[in-house]
């Protein structure tokens, strides 16, 4: 029966430092073999944020590898390739951390420039549409004016109203006729005729009227016998 060996000290402060890799910031003087240890466990925010916060160390030794595979699932191992033959062709060598960083500005710009033309083309269809719907408000619909043939402003209008209107219609006509025009003027001038014709009352002289008046308040005078 094998017996397990009690991890080390140093074993110990390793699977810490990995249960709590989210807390790391500047490793300071640790050892390098530790820190190939610890930082495989990072993520790529953990791992940036370690890089950047550790002072007066180039980590880029230890970490470099952990980029390069982070560019590789990030972007595919054809694009990590192709970076590699590059720069064997053109004798350069950069960090991973500054060619994954390089790679994801661009791609970010990419990315805004086809939602730009997104947005753009969105704007383009919906001011597309905009203009068909104000096209088909700013048809004039038929004035409520205007009448139908049996003189009301519809099919279904109420035949008393036409009725009404026809007679309304006639009416007018008729006293606007000259014949009406005539007849009025001649009573006009047979009431000034009368006028002048009537004799003027003297004073102490009782009209018919008055004398009808008198007449029904005098007593008649009873005959003596």
């Amino acid at each position: 029966m094998v017996k397990k060996r009690a991890p080390s000290l140093v074993d110990l402060c390793v699977y810490t430092a990995i249960d709590n890799v989210r807390y790391l910031g500047d490793v300071g003087e640790t050892d390098s073999h530790l820190l190939d240890r610890i930082l495989p466990h990072c993520t790529v925010d953990q791992l940036e944020h370690i890089e950047k916060s550790t002072e007066g160390r180039d980590l880029s030794p230890i970490t470099d590898k952990l980029w390069k595979k982070f560019y590789e699932i990030k972007f595919g191992v054809e694009n990590t390739k192709t970076v590699v033959e590059r720069m064997r062709e053109k004798k350069v060598t950069f960090k991973w951390m500054k060619l994954y960083e390089a790679k994801m500005k661009d791609a970010a710009e990419k990315q805004n420039i086809a939602c730009d033309r997104i947005a753009q083309l969105y704007k383009k269809e919906n001011d597309r549409k905009q203009s068909r719907q104000v096209r088909l408000c700013t048809k004039v619909p038929p004035s409520s004016s205007k009448r139908s043939f049996f003189g009301g402003s519809g099919p279904g209008c109420n035949v008393s109203n036409v009725k009404s209107n026809l007679m309304k219609k006639a009416k007018i006509e008729f006293l606007k006729s000259n014949e009406v025009r005539n007849l009025a003027a001649m009573k006009k001038t047979a009431v000034k005729t009368n006028y002048r014709a009537s004799p003027i009352m003297k004073p102490g002289v009782l009209s018919g009227k008055d004398l009808g008046s008198t007449s029904k308040q005098t007593k008649p005078v009873s005959r003596r016998f």
